[in-house]
Formats: C-alpha cells, sequence, structure tokens
C-alpha cells in the first residue's frame, strides 16, 4: 500500500504553513477521505487534526468546526495511542479557544498539552504552549 494519504497530509501542511488555507484543506479533506477509504485510522486523525489547524486559521477562525475536528482526531489519537498527536490536538484547541475569548477551556487544554509535551519530552513545542498559556493567565 502506497503512503498517498500520508504525502497529501505533509503537502496540507505545507501549504497551511504557507497561508494557503483553501489548498490546504483540500488536500487535508482528500487525506482524510483516502485513508477512512482504507480504514487507516492514524491517518485519519492526523488528517483531523490538520483540518482543525487549517479551519482555526481562518479569518475569523471557524471555531465549531474546528472544534469538532479536533474531537474527533483527539478520540482516535486516543484510541490508537498517539500521544504526540494528543498533545497537538489539546494545543490546537488550546489555541482555538483563545483566539475565541474562551479563556477556561483555552486554560484546560494548554494545560493538557504542555503535560504531554514535557511527559514525552517534546522540547520544540513546549515555549509555544507556554507562551499561549502565558496569554490566558
Amino acid at each position: 500500500m502506497d503512503d498517498q494519504p500520508l504525502l497529501l497530509a505533509a503537502l496540507s501542511e505545507a501549504y497551511l504553513l504557507a497561508g494557503r488555507l483553501e489548498e490546504a484543506g483540500d488536500r487535508a479533506g482528500r487525506a482524510l477521505d483516502l485513508a477512512r477509504a482504507r480504514k487507516e485510522r492514524g491517518n485519519q486523525a492526523h488528517a483531523l487534526r490538520l483540518l482543525g489547524d487549517i479551519t482555526a486559521h481562518g479569518d475569523p477562525p471557524q471555531v465549531e468546526p474546528a472544534e469538532d475536528y479536533y474531537h474527533q482526531a483527539l478520540t482516535l489519537a486516543d484510541d490508537l495511542g498517539m500521544r504526540p498527536l494528543l498533545a497537538h490536538c489539546h494545543y490546537g484547541l488550546g489555541t482555538l479557544y483563545l483566539k475565541a475569548d474562551r479563556l477556561e477551556p483555552a486554560r484546560l487544554e494548554l494545560t493538557a498539552a504542555i503535560a504531554l509535551y514535557r511527559a514525552m519530552d517534546m522540547t520544540f513545542w513546549m515555549p509555544q504552549a507556554e507562551a499561549a498559556l502565558a496569554q490566558v493567565q
């Protein structure tokens, strides 16, 4: 089996980083559809997290759809033991809630992300998550 869902997700992330949200959403949607058709739950979780990130980066952010994508990704990631993805989903939700001025949920999600990043020694992500949490307090 080829890695097409993974490659589409990587391309989607590159488009997201470049601010090309329409292309990012298209590639992430294709990755999700393909992963679902192949019953690749891990790739589904990654694509769902990306769709959460993409909808959260809109101007204005699409809070409800992003929240739904993140929660779907969290459920799959938890079922599959994908702890780094869990941390990224909590971080994404936390920053989404921060943008939506929902401070208590933001605090809870960012605290969860930081705890997971710390437990896994994912030091690259710690300063970003801590800076977001500092905006809540």
